[in-house]
């Protein structure tokens, strides 16, 4: 094992898309692991929460039907995580030494889900409608299309919830990178958006302008990741906020139609679409037959390529990068699902393999 870590992270999917700081959190946790021939490196039925890669070596893999394969370190097939099912599909046992990697679901998953959201296309941000300053702040705050799916009793809990934030001009109020805590709406005043990009030698670029009656905040939430960006008052003015714990029972929940994967082929039947969000890469490896790949990131700038006559059933690992963009979708207005606990949660054979 003489090759860098650095390196052989690059090479595999989907790690080498993440960027900047996320890409340099998740080597920093990483270290090669050794395991000699003859071994078990994981079997069929566990459902530990991990990732695994293989680096070197060979690994025989065995399904409970009787069926086996071989897979070498370096391959095209070792770009791509070991049996990333949970439980697991297959037994692995080594045939050479091996080097490999075991990744933290969570932290893979948070890691992924933050870089996608930080990466939305600023322009389009910049293209969404103004809110005349003059109209209520609560009739604006109404107009999202997303509040089309939330029960008027959920609606008048939120307003009766939320609290009044005065706030100075420079005032910081999420910074990038932070945990999530509260969804803010703007009574009062304008805030400016900023993010740390790192394709632009980490410069903090200011992305948008938000003003009365429009909210920001709700992308980490959803996602269960870190703030994807920081938000500074342009002027004195005020806010409302509304808690995690609020959110996450009168906004998160209502907008989250879980469907088991066989519910999805139903309607998929019926006319809807499944919609992988997951990074191009991901997508090419292994897919549910028939859907499309619009990766979490670039969904605000694509949106108007969907239709919203549509239903549409959104897919990642997890659940968790599917989870932001329902209410990213839902707030032009589209019929959305997400399916429940992700490609993990299905069989493999299930799934379309193109890698």
């Amino acid at each position: 094992m003489n090759t860098p870590l650095i390196q052989y992270v690059k090479n595999l999917v989907p790690l080498c898309e993440l960027h900047g700081e996320n890409f340099d959190e998740l080597v920093r946790s990483l270290k090669v692991e050794t395991l000699p021939a003859g071994k078990k490196l994981f079997k069929a039925g566990e459902s530990d929460d991990k990732t695994y890669y293989l680096l070197a070596g060979e690994l025989e893999m065995g399904r409970a039907d009787g069926q086996k394969s071989l897979i070498k370190g370096g391959s095209q097939q070792a770009r791509f995580p070991l049996d990333h099912h949970r439980p697991r599909q297959c037994t692995a046992i080594t045939t050479t030494e091996i080097h490999f990697l075991r990744i933290d679901n969570s932290l893979l998953d948070i890691l992924l889900t933050w870089d996608q959201n930080a990466s939305y296309v600023v322009n389009e941000i910049n293209e969404e409608t103004e809110v005349d300053p003059d109209n209520d702040w609560m009739t604006n705050i109404l107009r999202s299309k997303v509040f089309l799916k939330i029960p008027p009793a959920n609606i008048q809990a939120m307003f009766m919830r939320i609290q009044a934030l005065p706030v100075n001009k420079d005032e910081i109020i999420i910074k990038q990178g932070e945990e999530a805590d509260y969804y803010y709406m703007i009574k009062t005043g304008r805030c400016a958006v900023f993010r740390n990009a790192p394709e632009t030698g980490n410069k903090n670029l200011k992305i948008a302008e938000l003003g009365p009656g429009q909210g920001f905040g709700e992308d980490a939430l959803m996602s269960e990741a870190k703030r994807n960006a920081t938000i500074v008052m342009q002027s004195e003015g005020t806010l409302m906020r509304l808690s995690k714990e609020d959110f996450d029972a009168l906004l998160k929940a209502p907008v989250m139609n879980l469907v088991s994967y066989d519910e999805g082929q139903a309607m998929q039947s019926d006319g809807a679409v499944w919609l992988d969000v997951r990074l191009q890469s991901e997508h090419q490896n292994n897919k549910i037959a028939g859907s499309i790949n619009v990766p979490l990131y670039l969904l605000r700038l694509n949106a108007q390529k969907l239709s919203t006559q549509r239903k549409y059933i959104l897919y990642c690992d997890s659940g968790r990068r599917a989870a932001s963009a329902a209410f990213t979708l839902n707030q032009y207005g589209f019929d959305t699902y997400v399916l429940k606990d992700g490609l993990m949660g299905i069989q493999e054979d299930l799934l379309v393999k193109t890698a």
